[in-house]
């Protein structure tokens, strides 16, 4: 079985990379570089999406018609929405959808047109994995991985795990008022990127089981731009590392 890895952030991959067997290689397709190889004795191809839907759906559509991926597992950022969550915290998506997609008159608020569906599902079976690599982290790694000071600067204190619906957009939500609309028309959503939901429509179009993982950079504030890549380089990339790490070993 081969598994595509798709991040949109270059520090992302690069920690995935890092794990990557000597005599792995890789494809540059679609301006895009995939990286083939083993992660943990696991088949896998990597490959930095970069940011929006329109990428993550070219990349996805690459993994499975050029690569033959048998599943696809996404992991990056996001702005928490869920009242109660936190900075750290981790999200793994049972269904998502996309946030700024509006079809009225013609069709329902979300409903992507033609297909009459507005929410697409993660496979069960890869989610659970996930969720179980993700709640093994921060059980048990999250301490050792990430050091006092990291923890302190980013004020990172019992991080959860949260299962549920992840919003996607073309926008950067980094404002209290987007916040407010988003939480009062989608009150299930959990937290909002920009990705996850292109991955997902292409997997269900092509039946090929995907699962999201996110982990909360920020409350998507006025807040949510300061230390980003901070965050990504010092945070994310270690959660997305020993989060895959865990997944893939369980394979």
């Amino acid at each position: 079985m081969t598994i595509g890895l798709i991040a949109a952030m270059h520090d992302e991959i690069a920690s995935l990379l890092q794990h990557m067997d000597a005599y792995g290689s890789v494809r540059h397709i679609g301006m895009r570089d995939y990286y083939t190889g083993q992660i943990y004795g696991q088949d896998v191809v990597v490959v930095l999406a970069r940011v929006g839907k329109v990428a993550a759906a070219a990349t996805t559509v690459t993994l499975i018609r050029d690569f033959s991926v048998d599943t696809v597992v996404m992991t990056g950022l996001a702005g928490g929405l869920a009242r109660g969550g936190a900075v750290g915290d981790i999200v793994v998506a049972d269904r998502l959808l996309q946030h700024d997609l509006d079809g009225r008159p013609f069709w329902p608020q979300y409903q992507v047109p033609l297909l009459d569906q507005a929410e697409f599902p993660c496979d069960p079976t890869l989610r659970k994995r996930l969720e179980q690599a993700a709640a093994s982290f921060l059980q048990e790694d999250f301490e050792a991985r990430l050091d006092t000071d990291t923890r302190a600067r980013f004020r990172l204190k019992n991080p959860t795990l949260h299962t549920g619906m992840i919003a996607s957009g073309d926008r950067f939500i980094g404002d209290s008022g987007a916040v407010s609309q988003l939480q009062a028309s989608l009150p299930a959503a959990l937290c909002v990127e920009m990705e996850g939901a292109a991955v997902t429509q292409v997997c269900h179009e092509y039946g090929v089981p995907c699962a999201i993982m996110r982990t909360v950079s920020d409350r998507a504030d006025d807040t949510a731009h300061l230390d980003f890549s901070a965050f990504l380089r010092d945070v994310a990339s270690v959660y997305s590392a020993g989060v895959i790490q865990r997944f893939l070993e369980a394979a």
